[in-house]
């Protein structure tokens, strides 16, 4: 059930003078955990008395939560390909979505954060790896063979190597 039939169901029970723990009652046997609390049909049941009509939510101020939508996402992961550099404030003067719900699709949604001022996928895809693996392979081999030398490497962390 949607939250409209199960407002429109406390409804017609609040006006058959049911009492908000009888009608959570019955609700919970219907539905389940999925139930409203008894707090909140309690509230509900008391705006009917009160004369209230209609079942559905009244506007409220503020930006929706809802715009992690499937186009925001889309829009952002596309910018950021375009510009791994971007900031955040950026992204917020490009797309008109607020701070917090660029920070959600980043880190949620597209499984991203930033390093070095660069975002980057927080887990390596295979070829990533592999390719990891084989650079990895080919510096071993040139230090072995004495063509490199340990102070010819210069590391930025713990993962990447850089040379000269």
């Amino acid at each position: 059930m949607n939250k409209e039939n199960i407002r429109f169901y406390i409804k017609v029970r609040t006006a058959l003078n049911i009492q908000p723990t009888i009608i959570h009652n019955e609700l919970f046997t219907v539905s389940g955990d999925e139930a409203p609390s008894f707090r909140t049909i309690a509230k509900w049941s008391k705006f009917f008395r009160e004369g209230r009509e209609g079942i559905e939510d009244e506007e409220r101020p503020g930006r929706p939560i809802t715009e992690t939508t499937f186009e925001n996402i889309e829009q952002v992961h596309s910018i950021i390909n375009d510009d791994p550099y971007i900031t955040i404030e950026e992204l917020q003067a490009q797309t008109d979505l607020s701070h917090g719900t660029i920070q959600r699709i980043i880190s949620d949604r597209l499984n991203l954060r930033k390093i070095a001022a660069r975002y980057i996928p927080k887990q390596l895809t295979d070829s990533q790896r592999a390719k990891r693996v084989q650079i990895c392979k080919e510096n071993l081999a040139k230090f072995e063979s004495g063509a490199w030398r340990l102070c010819d490497v210069v590391t930025g962390d713990e993962s990447w190597f850089y040379h000269t």
